[in-house]
């Protein structure tokens, strides 16, 4: 029977404490892993001290966000999934700006977040390599009011000159076409060249990386199933141009 205080676990599961690697071998042996997964995480458990660039801070920005900074940076193709906003690297600095005041963030932190967001975008607008970017929107995301009218305007407006170009497809998935993976939430799949896809997930205050082969196989056919219902870029850039109509009226 393996004996370890409440507040050794919650120190390891927060990531305060580092398990010895002979911690993690018995627990693993007490549980009874799969030897291929007993194998993967004793190789975590070897290498928990080196660096590593999911899990990278930057200063005053949280961990989570530092990750997907570094994902974006190193990523070859992007596909996101936003079903009631626009996707970060599309969001004009008004439109972060008001999701950041209106999340209750001081104004230093407020910039310093907008900041980052604008110097993100460099990984589609970049004129060597840039990032492959499948956007997929959800049509509630063109109409819900993040910030005064000008704001959605400009942003809409900057959808689509995204569009336009030819390392971005912004889509836009309707409203009522039925039950499909998405309607789980939001998540960006990435796809890099020399190494294993990642997807991550955004919440309120938190966020995840989930690298495991089978459940990055599981997102990238809810792509597939996310970009079967949604319209062709084509029509996508002109349901957005009649958003901005509603907009102006």
């Amino acid at each position: 029977m393996l004996e370890y205080t409440h507040v050794q676990v919650s120190n390891w599961e927060t990531g305060k404490r580092v398990p010895r690697i002979e911690t993690v071998a018995a627990i693993l042996a007490t549980l009874r892993v799969r030897a291929e997964e007993r194998d993967r995480i004793l190789d975590l458990a070897r290498n928990v001290h080196e660096p590593n660039w999911l899990t990278v801070g930057l200063n005053g920005i949280p961990q989570q966000l530092a990750g997907a900074v570094e994902c974006e940076r190193a990523a070859s193709a992007i596909a996101e999934w936003a079903p009631m906003l626009v996707p970060g690297l599309l969001q004009t600095l008004d439109y972060n700006r008001a999701i950041k005041t209106a999340s209750g963030l001081s104004e230093a932190d407020t910039e310093l977040r907008v900041m980052l967001s604008a110097s993100r975008r460099e990984v589609i607008t970049r004129r060597t390599n840039p990032v492959s970017f499948n956007a997929f929107i959800g049509e509630a995301a063109l109409f819900e009011p993040i910030g005064p009218r000008e704001v959605m305007l400009d942003q809409l407006d900057q959808l689509v000159e995204f569009a336009g170009r030819s390392n971005v497809a912004v889509r836009i998935v309707p409203l009522r076409a039925g039950w499909h993976p998405g309607l789980l939430g939001p998540f960006v799949l990435y796809e890099f060249d020399d190494i294993s896809s990642v997807v991550h997930f955004e919440h309120y205050s938190s966020g995840a990386f989930v690298p495991a082969e089978h459940d990055v196989n599981e997102y990238r056919s809810a792509v597939q199933q996310i970009e079967n219902l949604a319209m062709d870029q084509e029509g996508s850039a002109e349901f957005v141009i009649r958003a901005k109509a509603k907009w102006e009226r």
